[in-house]
């Protein structure tokens, strides 16, 4: 977590480079090239799989993953409006190995007891239904909080994976200094530059695809960086009153001139319509404003290694001649704040920036250059793979598959979105369940509190309008479909309104 001084900078930086330059070479070859090395690969009846996920990384900052935009958003379908159901690392992320929302596979926060690593079934997850489906499966990174500590070893291989590559917590927040646990082994990478942790899991990647290239075997591989989420080394120069990350050498100060974004709901001036947890807050002062600018723009500098990484897994596939025939998802596990409303940092609120993720997947049965505009959720990425692998699943799974987008980018299904908190949700000891829809949100708060919004008028959720008159009917019909999503399971988490 660098400062404004560059850190880390210097020649040694060249070595990267040169690391990540070979995993490119040929990136820019031409398109007759490609096509005839694709046409040699042996044919595979199922695609390979491949899923790249960032860590608190709002929908917004993928504007700068040149890579991303280019080599996935052009050739594939970006979801404009895609969330995460629950927006904390490991419910989201149990969220994303069984296509269920945490009520249903019961991971309701990031530590014990209600949550964490050891509260997942591992033994039916969808590296499991892979895996039975024919699949070789690969992971790569953060797993699940709390994985290798808080009573699970940290040699443990979970189920499902023939190649396991997992970071060992807490080891898992630092971008240098950190262990893995590879294939029951472990390794603990040092501090050199070249030990960067995300070029580290990029190199990692692109030697399994290469090893795996023109098998007859499909591979899955999932590859979870730690970026933009927070973690050490911390410096002198970092904000004191802030947790950043630390940005690869050659990526410090590219956006130290980025102005830190101020819609209408920065530093929110009224807050007396909010939740008690909101309300509490006192108006950001200057120095916290510079913190959080600062955090804003490291954060988008460790972004930069993480589309590094997606230009290299990518020409790795066009190298082995297997990118057309992969299923490409890039996305994150939860937004985060960057003092809407008050909040200096951090999710789990029914926030825009904290509920709204990026999703881009290219690939069989997915336009190349469109844009899908209806409400999606991370409970559609198990049941997207599931059909693309032609996978049975263990679990009644409450997603859909977004195959359906891939012809008709904007289908017009109503679709109302679960947003749900448990013990690791908590903001000031309130944890609410609320409903997304195209119009609105609305949630309440397990202290009697309640916020409505409506999007079409008031997309910075600047005035709740919970106790409007004029929206009674809206506010009862919302509370009767959030009392149903509550406990739905199956087909019914997929119906909605309007």
């Amino acid at each position: 977590m660098t400062g404004r001084n560059g850190k880390r900078l210097g020649g040694v930086a060249a070595v990267v480079l040169l690391a990540l330059a070979a995993a490119l070479a040929g990136s820019t070859h031409d398109q007759a090239a490609l096509s005839t090395g694709e046409a040699q690969a042996k044919p595979k009846p199922r695609p390979n799989i491949v899923v790249v996920m960032s860590d608190d990384q709002t929908a917004d900052s993928a504007r700068v993953m040149a890579n991303l935009n280019r080599l996935v958003a052009s050739q594939g379908t970006t979801f404009d409006n895609s969330f995460v159901s629950y927006s904390l690392c490991c419910p989201s992320r149990a969220t994303f190995l069984t296509g269920q929302y945490a009520h249903n596979h019961g991971v309701m926060g990031n530590s014990p007891p209600e949550g964490g690593y050891s509260k997942l079934n591992h033994a039916n997850t969808l590296p499991v239904w892979l895996r039975r489906a024919g699949y070789y499966t690969a992971h790569i990174g953060k797993y699940l909080n709390g994985y290798g500590n808080r009573g699970s070893s940290p040699t443990e291989i979970p189920a499902g994976w023939t190649n396991w590559q997992g970071s060992v917590d807490p080891t898992t927040y630092r971008f240098y200094d950190y262990t893995l646990n590879e294939n029951g082994k472990l390794v603990t990478y040092g501090t050199d530059p070249a030990q960067y942790q995300a070029d580290v899991y990029t190199r990692k990647a692109v030697d399994i695809i290469r090893s795996r290239a023109r098998l007859a075997q499909p591979f899955f591989l999932s590859v979870a960086y730690l970026a933009p989420h927070s973690g050490g080394p911390r410096t002198p120069q970092d904000p004191p009153n802030q947790a950043t990350p630390e940005p690869a050498p050659r990526h410090q100060n590219k956006f130290e001139s980025e102005a830190l974004p101020r819609p209408g709901s920065f530093n929110e001036a009224d807050v007396s319509d909010k939740p008690a947890v909101v309300r509490s807050r006192r108006l950001l002062g200057p120095a916290q404003i510079a913190g959080i600018e600062e955090n804003y723009q490291q954060r988008l500098e460790s972004i930069l290694a993480i589309d590094e990484g997606i230009a290299a897994i990518v020409a790795a596939l066009r190298q082995s001649g297997e990118l057309s025939n992969t299923l490409f998802i890039f996305t994150a596990d939860n937004g985060f704040m960057h003092g809407e409303h008050r909040i200096p940092s951090g999710k789990v609120v029914v926030y825009e920036p904290s509920i709204r993720v990026p999703l881009v997947i290219r690939g069989p049965g997915f336009g190349k250059a469109k844009h899908a505009r209806d409400l999606v959720a991370n409970i559609d990425l198990a049941p997207t793979i599931v059909a693309a692998a032609k996978a049975k699943p263990g679990r009644v799974m409450d997603g859909r598959a977004l195959q359906v987008f891939g012809k008709k980018p904007t289908t017009n299904l109503k679709r109302d979105i679960l947003l749900e908190t448990g013990g690791g949700g908590r903001m000031g000891g309130n944890r609410y369940t609320a409903i997304r829809t195209h119009g609105y949100v609305y949630a309440e708060y397990g202290n009697g509190d309640r916020e409505l919004y409506d999007l079409q008028a008031d997309r910075e959720q600047l005035t709740s309008r919970h106790a409007d008159p004029a929206l009674v009917s809206v506010r009862q019909q919302l509370a009767g479909r959030l009392a149903r999503l509550r406990t739905c399971a199956g087909a019914p988490c997929r119906v909605g309104g309007s």
